[in-house]
């Protein structure tokens, strides 16, 4: 027996959701936007080694007010586009403000402290945490309905993740300044899931490219502001030019593509399953720096990975 749920359509002018009854909602078969996860976890995986490179030369805070700044212009002229609108109701601004300063702000301002006070094994493994997190607070909202198969899936994706990251060989490192930076990582995934979770009723009212342009744009200024110190000293004329090529695939690809897809995906499946794809970046994360940087690729790190394919399979199939 399966169960039968409403099917969800959207409208690709408006990106609005429509029901239709009949129709089984979640498919046992992958569909188009797994297949768009799938490319903006391939990008965010690539997106790793981009950045890695371009920091070399630029200083973390005016490379993500650049590539913000970028992506923000990028996505307004495309909303402009697409849909000759760029404005929101009154009734929404501070919801859209709130969002903005959470998921593009403080997500940002924390990630970067962070990382430059602990390792990339602790950061990793933190951030792998994010679909635990979007399924407590979707749950303890009710915003969206938990399964026993999101759980499972959850589960199996973070378990994939961990043999990737220790699979390494590369240990979890506790002093007392990577604890601060473990902490300020925390942050993050707790940031961009309440981003995610509260953003997905907006969903229902604008398309995920006005929700993406409208929130970076916002949550851009006061990174601006706080990065002018950053943007004044930069050595401008150090910079190389596979660090702007890094920039602009971060830029374009990464951030204002990336994020466009992610609320694609918040929209068609909701945030809990959407989630799971954000475990696969690590995968390809690991693939990237094996091919590109001829970094090792362990047994149990494929394991791992094989792990996090199954865990999209076991959220996405009907339940008997």
């Amino acid at each position: 027996m399966f169960v039968i749920l409403p099917l969800e359509e959207i409208d690709l002018g408006s990106g609005k959701l429509t029901e239709t009854a009949s129709a089984p909602a979640a498919k046992s078969r992958f569909s188009a936007v797994d297949l768009m996860l799938f490319t903006m976890s391939f990008i965010w995986g690539v997106n790793f080694s981009a950045v890695k490179g371009a920091l070399a030369d630029f200083s973390p805070l005016s490379f993500n007010a650049i590539r913000f700044g970028t992506s923000s212009l990028l996505l307004l002229f495309l909303l402009w586009i697409r849909e000759r609108s760029v404005g929101i109701s009154r009734k929404h601004v501070g919801k859209f403000l709130m969002l903005a300063l959470i998921g593009n702000t403080v997500y940002q301002l924390f990630f970067i402290m962070g990382i430059a006070r602990t390792t990339a094994t602790d950061s990793a493994l933190i951030l792998a945490t994010t679909p635990i997190f979007i399924v407590l607070f979707g749950a303890v909202l009710r915003v969206e309905k938990i399964t026993s198969r999101i759980v499972q899936g959850v589960i199996l994706s973070f378990t994939g993740v961990v043999m990737i990251i220790l699979g390494s060989g590369k240990s979890l490192t506790i002093t007392s300044e990577s604890l601060i930076g473990d902490l300020l990582i925390v942050a993050n995934p707790i940031c961009w899931s309440i981003y995610t979770v509260l953003s997905k009723p907006m969903l229902k009212e604008y398309s995920p490219l006005k929700l993406t342009a409208v929130t970076m744009a916002m949550g851009t200024v006061p990174l601006l502001l706080v990065s002018i110190p950053s943007l004044s000293t930069e050595n401008w004329v150090a910079i190389s030019t596979n660090a702007w090529l890094g920039l602009a695939f971060s830029a374009v690809f990464a951030i204002a593509i990336g994020y466009t897809l992610w609320y694609t995906g918040v929209s068609r499946i909701g945030s809990a399953r959407t989630a799971l794809y954000d475990n696969l970046v690590t995968v390809f994360a690991v693939a990237s720096a094996w091919i590109l940087l001829s970094e090792s690729m362990t047994a149990i790190q494929i394991v791992g990975a094989v792990l996090v394919f199954v865990s999209l399979y076991v959220a996405r199939r009907n339940r008997k």
